[in-house]
C-alpha cells in the first residue's frame, strides 16, 4: 500500500477518506502505512470518535454509515445514541400490561425495555437474545416468567436464530413484539444485516397481536441487505425527537402510531 508521511490533522483526514471507501480500518494497518506507533492510531481514532467522526470497534475503527451492511457487535452498537435508547426503552415498558406475554428481541435499545420493566407486573417474556435474558436474570424481577428460544448463536448479536428457534417460536402467540432494527426507510420498510435474523424478526410480526419498533431517529432513512416488514405491518414506532416530520408524517398516514419517548 502507498506510504503516507503526515502532520496529525492530514493523517487523521486520511483515515476517514479510507473509511468512507472501506468502511473499516484496522490498527496495524494504519500504523504500518503512516509509520507511526499503535499507540498514536488508537489516540486518533479515540479524537474522532469523540467527535462522532467513527466509531471504535475492536482493533480499529468502522464508519458511522448511512448504509449498514456490516453486523456490527453490541459492545460498538451500546456506544451510539444511549441516551435517546434508554428514554425510548422506558416507553416502551410502559406499554407493557399485566398478564400481557410479549417477545422482546435482540439489541441495544430493547435491553433499555428490560431495564424498565415494572417489578409489580405479572408479564412472560419470550426472547431470543442472550443479552436480554441475561439482564432479567440481574434484575431478578419476581413476576417474569422468561422463555428463552433455542437456535444457532449470532455472536455479534448474541441472539440465537436458525430452524429451531423458528420452530419453537411456532408455538406461541403473543400481546405484543418489540423489534429493534439496523435501518428504517418509511417508504420501503424495515431491515437488518442478517438474512437468518430478518426471518426470525417476520415470524415474530405473525404471532403477535401488536408490532411495536423501538429506534431512535438515526435509525431512519438507512437500509441494510435483509428485509424484515413493510411499515403497514408495524402498529407503533417508539422514536425520539429527531425523527423528520416527513416520516413522521409518512408514518402516521400509513396508520402506524408514532410516539415521542421524553
Amino acid at each position: 500500500m502507498e506510504k503516507h508521511n503526515s502532520t496529525t490533522v492530514e493523517r487523521r483526514k486520511t483515515i476517514l477518506d479510507m473509511l468512507n471507501v472501506k468502511g473499516q480500518v484496522m490498527i496495524p494497518d494504519l500504523s504500518s502505512i503512516f509509520h507511526v506507533s499503535e499507540v498514536t492510531i488508537r489516540n486518533d481514532l479515540d479524537q474522532l470518535e469523540k467527535k462522532k467522526m467513527l466509531l471504535r470497534a475492536r482493533g480499529g475503527a468502522i464508519r458511522i454509515d448511512t448504509v449498514v451492511n456490516i453486523d456490527y457487535r453490541l459492545s460498538d452498537k451500546d456506544k451510539l445514541h444511549s441516551f435517546e435508547k434508554a428514554k425510548i426503552g422506558k416507553c416502551a415498558a410502559n406499554l407493557i400490561d399485566d398478564n400481557n406475554t410479549v417477545i422482546i428481541d435482540s439489541g441495544t435499545t430493547t435491553i433499555e425495555i428490560v431495564k424498565h420493566l415494572s417489578p409489580v407486573k405479572e408479564i412472560t417474556v419470550i426472547s431470543n437474545a442472550l443479552n436480554i435474558v441475561n439482564q432479567l436474570i440481574s434484575k431478578n424481577y419476581p413476576n417474569v416468567n422468561v422463555i428463552l428460544l433455542g437456535g444457532y448463536l449470532r455472536k455479534t448479536s448474541l441472539s440465537l436464530v436458525g430452524p429451531l428457534a423458528e420452530k419453537n417460536l411456532a408455538n406461541f402467540y403473543v400481546d405484543k413484539v418489540f423489534l429493534g432494527v439496523d435501518g428504517f426507510d418509511t417508504k420501503q420498510g424495515v431491515y437488518t444485516p442478517n438474512i437468518e435474523e430478518a426471518h426470525l424478526n417476520q415470524q415474530m410480526i405473525e404471532i403477535a397481536k401488536e408490532v411495536i419498533l423501538v429506534a431512535d431517529s438515526s435509525k431512519f432513512g438507512r437500509k441494510s441487505m435483509a428485509f424484515i416488514c413493510e411499515p403497514s405491518r408495524i402498529n407503533t414506532v417508539i422514536t425520539d425527537e429527531g425523527i423528520s416530520n416527513e416520516d413522521r408524517k409518512r408514518l402516521e398516514d400509513a396508520g402506524v402510531k408514532v410516539i415521542i419517548a421524553t
